[in-house]
């Protein structure tokens, strides 16, 4: 009979974890229902809506569409682990689209907060690449739904972020309460 189990070791929020998980499980369910980090919500459980966006290892991904054990060794951010030096431990778009009222239901936040770090993050990498006009961030935030209309103000919001100078640095990652980071399943 085969395995269907493995140890798999990921460095959440700053964090290092070490956790057994069955091979099906999915890097959102791991977030969710084993590290207790509900802020990537789980949508349409297909990578159509974006509600479930993280970075992995900075790049902005579909945890609903990743299997853990195939991020050994990855380094993930969730919108928990975004956090800097801004008011209250909040990243720059955080505050941002408080700022700019860019929500209203919320559900999509940190899905959108997310992707919006890793765009930022792709443009300060590659920024000949990078439109981060109206247009080119409203494209680039296009895989993340919000079923509220909020768009102009998250475009506002992240158009507010990227004209910052500290724009082009990488997200800080907040790291969490010390312990050794072993969960079990």
């Amino acid at each position: 009979m085969p395995e269907t189990r493995s140890r798999v070791g990921l460095h959440v929020n700053g964090r290092r974890h070490e956790l057994d998980v069955d091979h099906r499980v999915t890097l959102l369910d791991l977030l969710r229902e084993h590290l207790g980090l509900t802020g990537a919500k789980k949508g349409c459980d297909h990578g159509q809506c974006g509600s479930c966006t993280v970075l992995v290892d900075g790049r902005r991904a579909n945890s609903c569409l990743l299997l853990a054990v195939a991020h050994d060794g990855a380094r993930v951010t969730t919108v928990e682990g975004l956090g800097g030096d801004g008011a209250g431990g909040l990243h720059p778009l955080q505050e941002a689209f408080m700022e700019r009222d860019a929500f209203q239901c919320g559900y999509c936040t940190p899905g959108q907060l997310c992707s919006a770090a890793g765009l930022l993050a792709e443009a300060a990498a590659d920024p000949g690449a990078a439109d981060l006009s109206r247009s080119g961030i409203a494209e680039a935030m296009s895989g993340n739904l919000c079923r509220c209309g909020a768009y102009p103000r998250i475009v506002d919001a992240v158009r507010d972020v990227a004209a910052m100078p500290q724009a082009a640095a990488p997200v800080r990652v907040q790291d969490q309460a010390p312990g050794d980071g072993r969960v079990g399943a």
